[in-house]
């Protein structure tokens, strides 16, 4: 029996023991799993599992060949040691099913192929046992899945941890908080129709049984410019359009929107309103219902449309220029909704919107703002209301998911697990301020996982007492220093810039970092740039050599965008809104605080480093998404866009960092249960301790010492073509292992089932035989009882019935009977009937007559009307002529036919003449004259109302059947008769006297059509008839030897005929 694998979209090799049947996907099924080792047999055609196994692992080029591989064979995970490499396949593969949950659930990270199950089972079993806080850090850029597999993480700790105690409300609060999060945290952008504008860390808090009883989450730097401005083919948050198109119309109404999206400045400035892959109406529903899980009121609920809809309001609104161009609002429809739905004044907003406040020397002034001062504090608004309202609701769902169980162990007492989706390395054509912050987070979470990977590769060679080797490798922090470093850094220039007093400028900020890093040798500008760069560099843009490349910044905006400054006017008209979540949003001890509130980059580098301290307190597991292609299209792999993506994400240096020591390890006894067959020595089992298995096997496969070290629990092999030779060895001995085992097992399979079938056969043999005799036995006997029986009856068949002879009188009438069955007649000519019993005579009798009924029934349905036809005529000739006229026999067999003339053969002169009267019945005959018997031809024709005799053309003589008394004809075989009329009827000169070679169908077709059945008169001797007036004419008839018709001399008609029957 042949071995045979098949390859599952999982990456699983099953091994199939039943070539005949699927392959099985469970354990205990007739698939046998493969553990991820197995999946090398297939490494030229599907790639390694583990890139830690590329023997080229400083080629870029075979790092991204075996990605392509594997993604070409819907492989889409792949480790770099315990690091996780999704590629998205941007389709559904089947592979996060309940099954497969349970396949992952439980077992070693190395025993099943790479998923992202993998990595979540693995921490959560790490979490559980060494109860440690655990972290899983999911990075790429928009587009690569990220929100997707923190979607997958928390669908299968919601599906395989143990249910709380006191239900599962935390649970179904951390599921249902993603939609919420996504309605007004994620936009469609041209890299993804489900960007996450935000970065999201979550804890997700486990009791001691591993049951999920909390969770916290906290959002840094949400893109809130978006609000207000949005790039070609790109939409504004969610939430928005999911308002508009699935909120009820009384909702709609009462918030004074519209269904159309095209009527709202906010929402049209990327023209992509629609979004074909994007069901805003069933998306809003889902988001509702999870308000309703994550414990928000109605009230809470109107509150917060009412906000959402302000900041549409707030787009419509616009502004004119008066006479001094000091602008002035010009939307009065929109200032209402405004008022109404923020529950502030309408002239306190007005004014807010169109003068700012300043404070100099303790008086407060109001300046009006022009048009475009106008519009940047209406923006600036906007952004405001909305990025605080998206604070207020990460702090709503972290109440709603704290542990609300008083007697349940303090956070700190419990394990926490941590979920990062956090942004990607972005490099855009132009980059601003918002990309500077995200590439800044990710040269801190760079240096943190390499910081990390060190570390937990030197604790193991630690603990298995293996001598550390140094590594060398591209150490960030210098990129880091030159970012967020005190003075001297690249954030605390643009903060200066920003408080200084002065006209500062973006280029002041600009120029001033040039001053002060430009010896760095991360940072060019135009100014510090050689002759050939500056080409490349306009006079308004600086350049930071990243990890990942070289990105270059546009300075335009960034000290607006990082002042983020609110007028104060507007700070305090939002203060006193009557809104509950307003009111929350806006404290009024912001207005008393003297002190000016931090840049957006301090903020956020202070967020990024407490976030960094959070995941250095945690046990860290890495995810590394990558998008194949910008279109979104599954099985399209850009090579391009993917190697740029390898190098920012620094899957490189991860790769270097982890083959440094040694490419494979494995704990001892894996190791030896895996390959012990290659050694007699250690085959099939080794008896002492694993360790010394391994050592002996190893000194067997020939390992140099340099390719290979001992540990203390495991064995560490340096180069994965050590490995790869291991691999098809074993390979190679399993198809003798194979062919043995498939030869003892026959012959042990075939012995049992021919010992089973022998004890089969003699089973079977005893029981038939004993079957056999007992039947035997019954038959005899119940043969010899009837014998008995039958006798019985026999002698006494003649008395009366009783019951000595009632088994032989049944007998006697059911053969009759069945005799009967087998003897019926078989037509109604067939006259034979078997002879009954005397004590079945009568129901013979009665049994024969239905059976004639019968057939002659069946007989009648048979005939059709043609036939019919002939059979009454027949029936009436038989009436009339049979045992009277000579010749009857021999017509009997003949068919009557319709016509003896064709309509051709009637002169068309005598069709004519009968008009629309029909010609039933034609026959050539011969006519006798009354004088002189002389013979002539003649027709004679049968309508409905006459006999018509024709001559050629002419019509000779027609009687009428009123007028036709009788029909004579002789008894011999003669063809004569005798039509005789009324002799009162002038028109006629006399009877007539014809010959007919068909007399017999002639005078029945004529008795019927004349209703004459009763008058024909068959004569023996002589026929006397009208010669004319005053005269008879007579005809003898003579037996003869021939035929013979003449005058004789006695003036009568002769005729003489042969008798064919003697009656």
């Amino acid at each position: 029996m042949a071995l045979q694998v098949e390859l599952i979209p999982t990456g699983e090799i099953i091994r199939v023991v039943h070539p005949h049947r699927p392959c099985k996907l469970a354990l205990g099924s007739d698939g046998v799993r493969v553990t991820m080792e197995s999946a090398l047999t297939a490494r030229d055609r599907v790639g390694v599992q583990d890139f830690v196994l590329l023997e080229n692992f400083t080629s870029e080029a075979a790092f991204i060949d075996n990605l392509r591989r594997r993604f070409r064979e819907n492989l889409i995970y792949t480790y770099i040691g315990p690091v996780l490499v999704s590629v998205n396949p941007y389709r559904d593969l089947q592979i996060y099913s309940r099954q497969h949950m349970e396949r992952y659930r439980g077992v070693s990270f190395y025993e099943v192929p790479p998923h992202l199950f993998a990595v979540a089972d693995t921490v959560y079993r790490a979490l559980r046992t060494e109860r440690r806080d655990q972290a899983v850090m999911i990075s790429g850029e928009s587009g690569a899945g990220k929100t997707e597999a923190t979607k997958r993480l928390l669908q299968f700790y919601a599906e395989t941890c143990p249910a709380p105690e006191r239900g599962g409300a935390v649970r179904d609060r951390l599921l249902q908080s993603n939609p919420v999060l996504e309605a007004f945290g994620n936009a469609k952008t041209l890299r993804n129709d489900n960007s996450s504008r935000f970065g999201k860390y979550m804890d997700v808090q486990f009791d001691f049984k591993g049951a999920p009883v909390g969770g916290h989450i906290l959002s840094y730097l949400l893109e809130k410019s978006r609000v207000v401005h949005q790039n070609h083919g790109e939409r504004n948050f969610h939430v928005f359009y999911q308002l508009l198109e699935g909120g009820e119309e009384e909702t709609l109404r009462r918030l004074g929107l519209e269904r159309n999206a095209q009527s709202y400045l906010y929402l049209v400035k990327g023209q992509c309103a629609k979004v074909s892959s994007i069901n805003d109406k069933s998306d809003w529903k889902v988001v509702r219902k999870a308000l309703t899980v994550i414990d928000f009121s109605e009230d809470e609920v109107e509150d917060l449309l009412s906000i959402v809809a302000s900041v549409l309001h707030l787009g419509n609104i616009h502004f004119a220029a008066d006479e001094d161009s000091n602008a002035q609002v010009t939307t009065e429809n929109q200032l209402k909704y405004l008022t109404r739905l923020l529950g502030v004044e309408g002239s306190t907003l007005r004014e807010a919107l169109t003068h700012r406040k300043i404070i100099a020397k303790g008086e407060e002034l109001l300046s009006p703002l022009n048009l475009e001062q106008a519009a940047y504090a209406r923006d600036a608004l906007a952004k405001a209301v909305y990025s605080r309202t998206f604070t207020w609701l990460v702090g709503k769902i972290n109440r709603s998911l704290a542990s609300k169980d008083a007697e349940s162990p303090s956070w700190r007492s419990t394990t926490v697990l941590g979920l990062l989706d956090i942004y990607g390395f972005e490099v855009f054509q132009h980059n601003s301020f918002e990309q500077f912050c995200i590439n800044y987070c990710n040269e801190k979470l760079q240096q943190l996982f390499i910081e990390l990977t060190l570390k937990s590769e030197q604790e193991e060679y630690e603990a298995e007492g293996i001598a550390w080797e140094p590594v060398q490798y591209f150490n960030n922090k210098i990129i880091c220093d030159l970012v967020e470093e005190k003075f001297k850094g690249i954030i605390s220039i643009l903060d200066e810039e920003c408080l200084r007093p002065g006209e500062a400028t973006d280029l002041t900020f600009l120029e001033k970092s040039e001053d002060t890093i430009k010896h760095h040798p991360h940072f060019l500008t135009h100014k510090l740039a050689d002759q050939r760069t500056r080409k490349s560099l306009d006079r308004g843009e600086f350049r930071l050599l990243h990890y990942a490349g070289e990105v270059t910044y546009s300075v335009t905006g960034f000290l607006d965008k990082n002042n983020d400054l609110l007028f104060r006017n507007l700070k305090e008209t939002m203060c006193s809104s009557k809104n509950p979540i307003m009111s929350q949003c806006f404290d009024r001890s912001e207005l008393s605080d003297k002190k000016r509130p931090e840049t957006v980059a301090t903020q956020f580098k202070m967020s990024l480093l407490q976030l960094v301290e959070i995941l250095k307190s945690k046990e860290p597991a890495y995810i590394r998404c990558i998008k194949p292609n910008d279109a979104k299209q599954p099985s399209r792999f850009d090579e391009v866009l993917v190697r740029h993506q390898v190098k920012y994400l620094g899957l490189m240096e991860n790769l270097r960092v982890r083959r440094a020591g040694f490419a494979y390890r494995r704990k001892y006894e894996a190791f030896l249960q895996r390959y012990k067959s290659l050694c007699s020595e250690t085959w099939p089992t080794w008896p002492g301790r694993p360790q010394d298995g391994v050592a002996v096997l190893v000194r067997h496969l020939g390992y140099k010492p340099e390719e290979y070290k001992m540990g203390r629990t495991k064995i560490f092999i340096r180069f994965p073509k050590t490995l790869f030779a291991t691999e098809d060895a074993l390979e190679v001995r399993r198809q003798s292992l194979a062919t043995q085992i498939q030869a003892t097992w026959r012959g042990y399979h075939w012995r049992q089932k021919f010992l089973r079938v022998k004890r089969s056969a003699i089973c079977i043999q005893s029981w038939w035989r004993g079957t056999l005799g007992r039947r035997k036995a019954a038959k005899r006997k119940w043969a010899a009882e009837t014998i008995r029986r039958l006798i019985r009856g026999f002698i006494l068949r003649h008395a009366p019935r009783c019951p000595e002879n009632a088994f032989f009188l049944d007998h006697v009438r059911t053969s009759f009977l069945f005799n009967l069955r087998r003897q019926l007649p078989q037509n109604v000519l067939d006259t034979s009937w078997p002879t009954p019993p005397p004590a079945l005579r009568e129901a013979s009798e009665l049994l024969r007559e239905l059976c004639m009924k019968n057939m002659v029934w069946k007989y009648c349905r048979s005939i059709s009307p043609e036939w019919k036809q002939q059979l009454q005529q027949k029936a009436v000739a038989s009436e009339i002529f049979k045992g009277k006229k000579d010749n009857y026999p021999q017509s009997v067999p003949r068919l009557f036919i319709s016509t003896r003339l064709g309509t051709d053969e009637i002169s068309p002169k005598v069709l004519q003449a009968l008009g629309s009267e029909p010609i039933q019945y034609a026959v050539p005959v011969v006519k006798y004259d009354r004088k002189g018997y002389k013979p002539r031809s003649r027709q004679l024709l049968l309508t409905p109302n006459a006999i018509i005799i024709v001559e050629d053309t002419k019509v000779k003589q027609r009687i009428d059947y009123a007028n036709l008394t009788g029909i004579s004809v002789s008894s011999l075989s003669d063809s004569l008769f005798v039509l005789h009329v009324q002799r009162e009827d002038n028109k006629q000169k006399g009877d007539v006297v014809l010959q007919s070679d068909h007399v017999i169908e002639t005078l029945t077709k004529t008795a019927l059509s004349a209703d004459r059945v009763n008058n024909i008169n068959i004569n023996q001797g002589s026929i006397t008839f009208a010669g004319g007036p005053g005269r008879d004419g007579i005809i003898d008839f003579t037996p003869g030897s021939e035929l013979l018709i003449a005058k004789a001399k006695n003036g009568h008609l002769a005729v003489v005929a042969p008798r064919l029957n003697s009656r």
